[in-house]
């Protein structure tokens, strides 16, 4: 779903089903929860009932004969029951908040790992982190400690109301009767600041994507010289939030005092009848303090009842937002019977993997983005073992798309892509993507150190492994040369170093992996003259016996190419080698000697 469509107001079981399975999972902790709101219920009353035991039995009449055993009682209440209560629930409530938190977040992030690329098209970053930061901390906040609410109103209400009755049925009916109107005052309240919660929730979520949009496009918006348009546009959204919060606030400081007056007037009109019954001695001071605090025992749950329905309501689209994520289907999927035979990529059944030769198949496949928009249309395509494959075309010609449906990043939306003659479908993702080598035009790169970002080509691999992969692709020099050579840290997505430097560094990772399928998707084009000679070498020797699929910017790199394929609107329209295309002066031929004069007149340019 878009972020726009969780707009919801009302609550849904199903979405809320979602998140208590998670709750589950810690029943002690959640028990315990439950268990300290009854006792403190429980507890409140009680030390009522002794306030009332202690102005009738001893304040009225002065005499302090049995007065030992009330304090020992109310000691007991208040530091055995009410204190350690206080402490255990606490507790509870704070590790239930962490540990739900955990839990959830980790499904999160799982799930993150293995949905398709069509997924993360259509979602925003910056919302993404929202949900799993703000969303996911207000619904576990809300659970944790609202059970606590939840637990003691649901003691605290019958019992208040059974306390008054049986103290004065008259002053009872009279304190109910100030009930409906607490209730509607709440109801009406919570719906407005309802309303300006939620919108404060919508802009925040707008915030942080604005925050990663201007992080990670800082370089974009100093060439375009946008910093006060940026910060303009920053200003009016924080503005808008600061108005949101401002109105939820007036409201809610409103509610208390709108509650308080009903209350009061009502427990003014219990002190008067209350008065008058002392004075013809049908009720005692301690029996009418004692109907003021338990009424007011009684109002504080209905309040807090509208609390929590009210929160429900609120964070019902940042629970759909959470279990948005969480419940999510990938567009591609494993059969269960695959699963079964191959594992998933959690827990893959390595054993049972057939090895792959490479030899793969385009069986009249058609793909596209958008219904109705086609990218493929009857895509044929057959390459053998080890056989190199040059892709190259126009901008948005298909070239990316056949690629990504060979590593399965993407699934046909007709016919079939066949590796080593079973259609891809009848294994498993994993078993495909851990025989592939894939180096892109922007390569990204983990925070960590040199070594530990080419060892993710292979996580078992020996240091002299590592460094032996990049002299493969000449990037030894360079890296010795950093300030500490391979234990050099890269930055946050590679940022301390050039793009060159990344692109080496990607490249050594992607040969450390030893791919039986290789795919270079405009690897050379971001990097200067001297790199691209140093990768060109390495690869006319690395993807000897490996399939692989080239998509050239710079056509000369693919002159050595088994077979060149011209992409048009998702159709191969010419296909041979580099001398056989050259010699037939079709569109390959042009755009060939189109980028060979570009090349001529650069160098002209550059030696003036």
């Amino acid at each position: 779903m878009q972020e726009k469509d969780f707009q919801s107001q009302k609550i849904n079981k199903d979405t809320w089903k979602v998140i208590f399975k998670f709750a589950m999972r810690r029943k002690r902790s959640f028990f315990i929860i439950l268990l300290g709101g009854v006792g403190w219920g429980l507890g409140d009353l009680a030390t009522n009932v002794l306030t009332m035991r202690a102005i009738d039995d001893f304040m009225k009449p002065q005499t302090l004969e049995g007065f030992p055993v009330l304090v020992a009682a109310f000691v007991a209440v208040q530091i055995l029951l009410l204190a350690l209560l206080t402490l255990f629930v606490c507790r509870a409530a704070g590790s239930l908040e962490a540990n739900l938190s955990s839990d959830m977040r980790r499904a999160a992030f799982e799930k993150l790992q293995t949905l398709s690329f069509s997924y993360y098209d259509k979602s925003s970053v910056g919302f993404l982190l929202s949900r799993l930061t703000n969303d996911v901390s207000r619904i576990m906040e809300m659970i944790s400690w609202m059970g606590i609410d939840l637990a003691w109103g649901f003691c605290a209400l019958p019992a208040s109301l059974i306390g008054m009755f049986l103290v004065n049925v008259r002053l009872a009916l009279i304190t109910i009767v100030a009930v409906p109107f607490v209730a509607i005052i709440s109801v009406v309240f919570q719906k407005f600041i309802l309303k300006y919660q939620r919108e404060t929730r919508r802009l925040n979520s707008m915030i942080t994507s604005s925050f990663n949009e201007g992080i990670m496009g800082a370089r974009t918006t100093k060439t375009l010289t946008r910093e006060e348009l940026n910060n303009d546009d920053f200003t009016e959204l924080t503005e808008n939030m600061r108005r949101a919060s401002m109105k939820s606030a007036l409201i809610s400081a409103a509610y208390m005092p709108a509650a308080s007056i009903v209350i009061s007037a009502a427990s003014g009109v219990v002190l008067w009848k209350g008065g008058v019954d002392i004075q013809n001695a049908l009720m005692t001071v301690g029996q009418l303090n004692f109907f003021i605090n338990i009424g007011n025992m009684m109002f504080q749950p209905i309040r807090q009842f509208a609390n929590i329905f009210a929160e429900f309501q609120s964070s019902q689209a940042a629970a759909e937002r959470v279990v948005d994520v969480l419940t999510v289907a990938s567009d591609i999927v494993d059969a269960p019977e695959v699963i079964a035979k191959y594992g998933d990529s959690f827990e893959p059944k390595r054993e049972n993997w057939e090895p792959i030769s490479g030899e793969i198949e385009f069986r009249d496949v058609s793909f596209w983005y958008k219904e109705g928009e086609p990218v493929l249309s009857h895509f044929n395509l057959t390459v053998k073992p080890g056989e190199n494959i040059a892709l190259v075309g126009e901008t948005g010609g298909g070239k990316s798309t056949i690629v990504n449906l060979v590593c399965r990043f993407y699934e046909p939306c007709g016919g079939a892509i066949l590796i080593d003659g079973v259609d891809s479908r009848e294994r498993s993702q994993l078993w495909l993507q851990s025989a592939l080598g894939y180096v892109l035009q922007s390569p990204h790169l983990f925070s960590g150190s040199v070594r530990e970002n080419i060892r993710y080509g292979r996580l078992n691999a020996t240091d002299a492994e590592v460094e032996a992969a990049a002299k493969v692709v000449g990037a030894h020099g360079f890296i010795q040369e950093l300030s500490k050579a391979y234990d050099t840290e890269v930055g946050e997505g590679g940022d301390l170093m050039s793009t060159g430097q990344k692109q080496l560094i990607s490249f050594a990772r992607a040969i450390l992996a030893d791919p039986k399928i290789f795919v270079l998707d405009e690897a050379t084009s971001s990097i200067d003259t001297e790199s691209e000679l140093k990768i060109q070498e390495a690869a006319e020797t690395l993807l000897k016996g490996r399939t692989s699929f080239v998509i050239a910017h710079r056509l000369s790199t693919i002159r050595n190419a088994d077979r060149i394929l011209v992409i048009d609107g998702g159709i191969a329209v010419e296909s041979g080698t580099h001398r056989e295309l050259m010699a037939k002066q079709g569109r390959y031929y042009a755009l060939y000697t189109q980028q060979f004069r570009q090349d001529k007149e650069t160098q002209s340019l550059e030696q003036l």
